[in-house]
């Protein structure tokens, strides 16, 4: 049995202990040139102030500090930037620089250890895949050729009117339609019933995965509270992608294997995982792979085109989805404006057909509202996790 003595000890030490810690981490802020910002608790930092860390929460927290603000989120140093001159050097003067962006334990693990393009490091790679997206997959020709969009924007507008007089769900109604159109312009148009369905499922834990709250990325120790289950998810959404997208390459290339011949009308009609397994080379190591000149020599393994297709089917549904459904939900909270809108659309466009590629140039408010409206609602709010590394070694995160 411990003796009063004993008890008495233990307290004072881990008192002195923790008095200790104070001490250090007071004394290492002072030290540090650290922009202003305000204080934190020991060990966890500014965590408990995570759920006002929105982009209109740190406008707040400009007003009151500066342009430059430090922020410490459990044992990770953030510096948010938010003056437009200083979003301006680092994002257009100095991007090469702050071109990285660390990646989470969720991220790292869904990016097949960051080998498509949103966590991939910038460098040779990066520039290569980005090409690949710009020359090859979204090419104006190739945008030209995806005729499901006009039939899905049909479809949508038709459901739509049928209902007149019933309310509706708009935020099911946008996700539905950028989904179907993401999903047939990367994989085409002959998908059989049901896989669609499935690769939304997997697309929907993707996302959920992605904006999962893991402590263990801001304090490593404790990494044992809950990863267990969190990487029971991560292997089994990982696995159902797997399966998936690997019967589609496969598919693609016996497809590619039977055609004798190509014609121009046949290169038109390929999807994106049709060119992205031109560049097929199941050895390929995206790390050590550094062409710079051309995409002839640059090659490509399952794991690239896997996070290349998610980053697609992520940033082409539900980015385009919630500008949708938040631009249609402003238009409502302010009558006057939807007039305009209504008004404009009677002039150029008429009552009798639907909006063309071709009437956008004469419209005026795409050019005067999409701007507002994605900085008012930003998807991803901040330019996340962006690497710094000051003169004296010391890393920081960048948020913008």
């Amino acid at each position: 049995m411990e003796s009063p003595i004993q008890n008495s000890a233990m307290f004072f030490f881990l008192l002195s202990l923790l008095c200790f810690m104070v001490f250090l981490f007071q004394l290492s802020r002072k030290l540090s040139s650290y922009p202003p910002g305000p204080k934190g608790l020991p060990i966890i930092g500014n965590m408990s102030m995570m759920a006002q860390l929105t982009h209109r929460g740190l406008a707040q927290l400009a007003k009151q500090y500066g342009g430059l603000i430090h922020l410490k989120i459990g044992l990770l140093h953030m510096v948010v930037v938010s003056t437009p001159d200083m979003a301006r050097e680092v994002l257009q003067a100095q991007d090469s620089v702050f071109a990285n962006r660390s990646s989470s334990f969720v991220a790292t693990y869904l990016s097949y250890n960051r080998a498509d393009m949103s966590f991939a490091n910038y460098g040779p790679f990066w520039r290569q895949m980005r090409k690949i997206s710009v020359m090859k997959l979204f090419s104006r020709k190739r945008v030209e050729t995806w005729d499901s969009v006009g039939d899905e924007i049909n479809k949508m507008v038709h459901n739509v009117a049928t209902k007149t007089g019933s309310p509706i769900d708009l935020s099911k109604v946008a996700s539905s339609l950028t989904s179907h159109i993401t999903y047939k312009a990367a994989f085409g148009t002959n998908s059989r019933e049901g896989e669609e369905g499935q690769f939304e499922t997997i697309l929907q834990e993707f996302s959920k995965l992605f904006a999962e709250f893991n402590v263990a990325d801001f304090i490593p120790w404790l990494s044992w509270i809950y990863t267990k289950d969190l990487k029971k998810r991560l292997v089994t959404v990982r696995r159902a992608l797997d399966v998936f997208i690997d019967k589609v390459i496969d598919e693609h290339l016996a497809k590619k294997r039977n055609k004798n011949s190509k014609d121009e009308n046949e290169a038109a009609a390929t999807d994106m995982v049709d060119e992205l397994v031109r560049f097929l080379d199941e050895g390929a190591d995206h790390e050590n792979n550094k062409s710079t000149d051309s995409l002839s020599t640059f090659k490509l393994n399952r794991d690239n085109i896997k996070g290349l297709i998610m980053d697609i089917m992520i940033g082409g549904t539900e980015t385009v989805a919630s500008v949708i459904e938040w631009a249609m939900t402003e238009l409502m909270k302010n009558p006057e404006e939807l007039k305009k809108v209504q008004a404009e659309l009677s002039n150029v466009v008429g009552l009798c057909r639907r909006v063309q590629d071709s009437d956008l140039e004469n419209l005026t408010i795409d050019k005067e509202d999409d701007r507002p409206m994605l900085l008012l609602f930003s998807l991803a709010a901040l330019v996340k996790n962006a690497e710094l590394i000051f003169h004296y070694g010391m890393q920081y995160q960048l948020l913008c």
